[in-house]
């Protein structure tokens, strides 16, 4: 164990400059850090929500909305089917957990049922009376669930990603919640706004042959609706056809831009290849009539047809603001959410808090490891002081490790850093305590250094793995602050064996070979 070959000391020496240089952009100035060559490292650790200040956000998807949203679809499917099959009917609408409808005809019951009952294999259809009733199972109604809680997770990670927000946490909580907290955040009133939306966007024809008023008045034609405008300075109700000419979904670019006649902010957009081509047919079809663009259930514009659109490209004006602009191209990049955001809890974490926890953090670290340096000075003497100068590149590896993988520190990790303070020194003690009982034994010092590193390494490596395991345990099936403190925990293990093991035993080796003693100092 004395033998320390070239390439060892070759690697301590790499992974402590390694260290040092993903360390030291924590120490310098950010204008600094912009202007160093790329290959230079410029990485900082990533500050979390308590230490950096930002916004907290518990939200819960309205899964129902999907369920309904299915079923209602389910429904226009029966109406299609049985009039195509020509088999009168009534009374055809929603149950809680499916569709129903009442066939005239007794003699075509069972017709009508085995034609229901291919409409959706997760649908089964009964009977009462003349009475059919199509229901969803269980499992597919709790899958629909779980499909639009992970939907909208990823919606509203492409969402935050898009404005810029560096190391949001979002993840699912329960059944249907989403925690999304976002360090930094200057303007969490936009970001509420933005997760806020739905942002399902459609092109339908307007229904001109009815008469707005008579909706107005409850008589909404079958397969209309009766929408409002989302102009807030020209408050109208629109009569839309329900069937979706063009679907948001075939959206495959959005940006802002300004109009070149009256220079206001739009929107422009672009489709994919078959949204393209359901655009053009439509537009070239229905030449004079109004096209409605519907978002959430509001009319953005319903601009006149005047001719065909063939290039697959289009622009949305609505009196926006270049804000409102910049977002609603944003969510429409981003996508629609499958089911509306509920807000169950907000909070903000001002930076004058993080920058106190930083605060009390760096001293609660200081002063641990001074504590620690005294004791091993006085305990140990020159060995102390070498485990000492371990203890400080151990701080270096950790503050490089964070800002290589750029792993968020949080107020819990912090608290890991001070307490691998404490535990980077253990494996020392057991390698320092152990050569003292070989001298007391009558070994040389060569001897003792040699079987006492021998033989605390094997004890070094089962305490060290053992930590790692639990901490890695947490990691994995904590959450937030428990996660935090497990990252910061885990590095700190995986640093402080190595300086141990490899750092204080060079430093001890160069000593012995250079000073060859005649007795230790211990």
């Amino acid at each position: 164990m004395v033998y320390f070959s070239k390439w060892k000391v070759g690697l301590v020496f790499l992974v402590c400059f390694l260290g040092l240089s993903f360390a030291a952009p924590n120490f310098i100035n950010s204008q600094t850090t912009e202007v160093l060559p790329d290959w230079v490292p410029n990485q900082k650790v990533s500050l979390g929500l308590d230490l950096q200040g930002g916004s907290h956000l518990l939200l819960e998807v309205d899964s129902s909305t999907v369920i309904r949203e299915y079923l209602e679809a389910m429904v226009d499917s029966i109406r299609v089917e049985l009039r195509k099959a020509r088999i009168r009917y009534k009374e055809l609408g929603l149950t809680q957990d499916g569709a129903k409808v009442t066939i005239k005809d007794l003699g075509k019951l069972s017709e009508a049922r085995s034609l229901l009952s291919e409409i959706d294999i997760n649908a089964k259809a009964t009977t009462n009376n003349n009475q059919i009733f199509l229901t969803l199972t269980k499992k597919a109604i709790l899958e629909r669930k779980t499909s639009a809680v992970k939907q909208s997770i990823e919606i509203v990670r492409r969402r935050v990603d898009e404005t810029g927000t560096r190391e949001p946490t979002i993840q699912r909580q329960g059944e249907d919640r989403i925690l999304v907290q976002l360090p930094g955040v200057e303007d969490p009133e936009r970001i509420k706004r933005l997760l806020g939306k739905t942002a399902k966007m459609s092109f339908h024809l307007v229904d001109q042959r009815n008469s707005v008023e008579s909706a107005m008045a409850g008589r909404i034609p079958p397969g209309s609706w009766l929408l409002p405008s989302d102009n807030k300075e020209q408050k109208r109700m629109y009569l839309i056809k329900k069937r979706v000419m063009v679907s948001g979904d075939t959206l495959v670019d959005s940006q802002p831009g300004y109009d070149s006649r009256t220079n206001e902010p739009v929107v422009n957009f672009r489709f994919n290849a078959m949204g393209a081509k359901r655009f053009g047919a439509t537009t070239s079809k229905n030449i004079g009539k109004l096209f409605a663009i519907v978002l959430d259930r509001k009319v953005i514009t319903a601009p006149v047809i005047r001719e065909p659109i063939l290039g697959g490209s289009g622009q949305i004006s609505g009196s926006f603001t270049i804000q409102e602009a910049q977002d609603l191209s944003l969510l429409l990049r981003a996508g629609a959410l499958p089911a509306p955001l509920k807000i169950l809890e907000e909070r903000s974490v001002g930076p004058g808090l993080g920058a106190d926890s930083i605060s009390a953090g760096k001293f609660a670290s200081i002063i641990g490891i001074i504590a620690v340096i005294i004791f091993m000075g006085l305990s140990y003497g020159l060995f102390g002081f070498m485990a000492d100068v371990a203890l400080v590149f151990n701080m270096v590896l950790i503050l490089g490790a964070l800002s290589f993988l750029q792993a968020t520190l949080t107020l819990p990790g912090i608290a890991g850093i001070v307490l691998t303070i404490g535990m980077a020194v253990d494996a020392n003690v057991l390698v320092f305590e152990r050569i003292r009982e070989e001298v007391n034994s009558g070994r040389t010092p060569i001897s003792a250094i040699d079987a006492g590193y021998a033989r605390a390494f094997t004890t070094i490596v089962d305490a060290n793995l053992t930590t790692l395991i639990a901490a890695l345990l947490l990691y994995a099936f904590g959450s937030g602050p428990v996660r935090g403190f497990a990252v910061t925990l885990s590095i700190g293990i995986v640093t402080s064996m190595f300086t141990a093991i490899m750092l204080t035993r060079l430093l001890v080796v160069t000593w012995l070979r250079r000073t060859k003693p005649v007795s230790l100092p211990l």
